[in-house]
């Protein structure tokens, strides 16, 4: 990676204070924290999946992490997002998500993304094509459709692809027996 940040500049106090609009424009607005930063109930929510029922997080520690996560996904969107610039590209998509992992280093995180970005693909298919059926549309497998495609890992259920044991994304991964209690809610 090159020697920028994909982050925003550090402001006063160390935080990242993010600007909107181009460099010189005279018009840059700074986005707000809570547009910048991922809601704190959702990462503590996150955060919870993995502990006991028991178990307390402290503000701290979410605001830390919410941080973190926040950061990371910024980092990430902005190698993937110089990626299709380079390209002449305007929307960035999952595979460029997944090269990007493997770009910043992060190559344990490159399979299970791949996985998990081909599961979320053919579930979406499944609902186009449940959608048009019930509009008597003719998509994949309705009424003048083609044959349906479903790969036999690919089965639909309510729950989608976290229906599977253990961590939604990288599976027996997660389920190490450092790493099991047998309170999870999964």
């Amino acid at each position: 990676m090159a020697d920028h940040h994909h982050g925003q500049p550090p402001d006063g106090d160390g935080r990242r204070a993010g600007l909107v609009g181009g460099a010189g424009g005279g018009g840059d607005l700074e986005i707000k924290e809570q547009d910048r930063l991922l809601p704190i109930a959702n990462v503590g929510r996150i955060m919870k999946q993995i502990l006991p029922p028991n178990a307390k997080i402290s503000k701290e520690a979410k605001e830390t992490m919410q941080e973190c996560v926040s950061e990371f996904i910024s980092f990430v969107t902005g190698e993937a997002s110089d990626k299709c610039h380079k390209e002449k590209r305007k929307t960035v998509n999952g595979d460029d998500v997944c090269w990007a992992f493997g770009a910043l280093g992060f190559d344990d995180y490159v399979d299970p993304m791949r996985r998990y970005l081909h599961k979320y693909r053919v579930l979406e298919g499944d609902r186009a094509a449940a959608a048009a059926s019930s509009r008597g549309g003719g998509g994949p497998g309705g009424p003048g459709g083609g044959p349906t495609d479903h790969h036999p890992a690919s089965t639909s259920s309510a729950a989608g692809p976290r229906a599977a044991a253990g961590h939604f994304m990288f599976g027996a991964a997660m389920d190490r027996p450092d790493n099991n209690t047998s309170s999870r809610p999964f």
